[in-house]
């Protein structure tokens, strides 16, 4: 690629990269190309591409004065360069330049233009006024790579049933755990995808991979399951994100995507034939998309049971409500083992609160029994032991 010149750069954030590579990828098929005004209005009108069904136009407008310029003063055939950080990444041979409604853009993502709502306010920072189509080269090494290693998975276990979960384990507790083993029991390879936002977070995609791949090492079967990271673009943020999910997670080489009933893009609805849902208006997506019933703890079953088949009240049952198990990590306390596995809380404390024991290691190093052997005390084995303790139940 050439050396770019100031007027001839388009500055956009790595968020807008990654979703130009998954389509370039084919991550987004039947998108596979930014699509200029004619195709952009059509598309948004009908939620239809190529005779498939896709929820929105693919386009590029980015914000900023600069770019406005730029997109302004371009003619047909121009060359633009793809500047993240200051880095050229790849380049745009302009077709059509052409000004877009910002605010209608919005609501078809979000399907409303409040600006309380979480993703509104971000999305018109980021919107400009102009959109650019073209041909466009850009690096893709990142979505190849989780590509060809599902790929390689598929190929190695001879799976045909493949089913994919998009989870964001923040943090990774009992029900994720039980919703994830009731998928694999119908699945002969389950791909994890591990949702990878782009906003910083307590929570890093780092951590968040740690307990995960715990889980998945210490209780599933091997060769049965492969974690991947989901470059969570904003595009994935509307209230299309279970069906964009889906297409996604088929272009990957999955069969079928399972998802919890409480998931925020289902729309369960009712209807004089019964419970209806987003899906159910789609049925060509090319993939299964598999519901899960919501999962609690009974304190009469004393087990973690599914809402459909406990006969016991709900004021019986526990949640596994995520905002409250991060509540309780925020204030540094260990989750009950009945929500958070405790090898989980403990990695995560740990690393929240990291040499908050230091003092406590020192001056108690002896003060827990031991195999006889020699073991250094490490915050996440100091949690663990803490927690023995809190179980033992013979003077309860």
């Amino acid at each position: 690629m050439g050396s770019p010149k100031r007027n001839n750069e388009l500055h956009i954030d790595n968020e807008a990269l990654t979703t130009l590579a998954m389509a370039k990828e084919g991550i987004l098929a039947p998108v596979d190309k930014l699509m200029n005004k004619e195709e952009a209005h059509e598309v948004d009108t009908t939620s239809r591409y190529k005779g498939e069904f896709f929820p929105f136009s693919f386009i590029l407008a980015p914000a900023g004065k600069r770019n406005e310029n730029v997109l302004k003063a371009a003619k047909k055939g121009d060359v633009l360069y793809i500047v993240v950080d200051g880095q050229n990444r790849g380049e745009i041979v302009v077709d059509e330049i052409f000004e877009i409604d910002r605010m209608a853009r919005v609501e078809k993502i979000f399907g409303t233009t409040d600006p309380g709502h979480p993703g509104v306010q971000d999305t018109l920072n980021r919107l400009g006024h102009y959109a650019v189509s073209g041909e466009y080269k850009i690096d893709c090494s990142n979505i190849r790579t989780v590509k060809n290693a599902i790929k390689k998975m598929i190929e190695r276990t001879r799976a045909k049933k493949v089913s994919a979960i998009m989870i964001s384990a923040k943090p990774l507790h009992r029900g994720h755990e039980r919703f994830v083993r009731m998928t694999l029991e119908h699945s002969d390879l389950l791909i994890l995808f591990l949702l990878k936002p782009y906003k910083k977070d307590t929570y890093s995609y780092d951590l968040r991979l740690k307990t995960l791949k715990y889980f998945v090492d210490n209780f599933l079967p091997r060769n049965k399951v492969l974690i991947v990271p989901f470059e969570n673009t904003y595009i994935f943020a509307g209230f299309n994100n279970i069906i964009l999910d889906a297409i996604a997670a088929r272009n990957f080489g999955c069969t079928n995507l399972a998802v919890g009933q409480n998931h925020a893009g289902i729309g369960l609805y009712y209807d004089k034939s019964g419970t209806k849902s987003i899906i159910d208006q789609y049925p060509d997506l090319g993939i299964d998309i598999d519901v899960s019933n919501e999962f609690v703890y009974c304190n009469e079953c004393k087990t973690l049971v599914s809402t459909k088949t406990c006969p016991h009240g709900s004021h019986h049952h526990i949640a596994y409500n995520s905002e409250f198990i991060l509540e309780l990590l925020a204030a540094g306390i260990i989750p009950p083992a009945v929500l958070v596995r405790k090898e989980i809380s403990a990695i995560l404390l740990s690393n929240l609160y990291p040499h908050r024991f230091d003092k406590l290691i020192q001056k108690f190093n002896n003060f827990f029994p031991s195999e006889g052997l020699l073991e250094e005390m490490t915050e996440e084995k100091f949690y663990l032991e803490i927690m023995k303790l809190h179980q033992t139940v013979s003077l309860t």
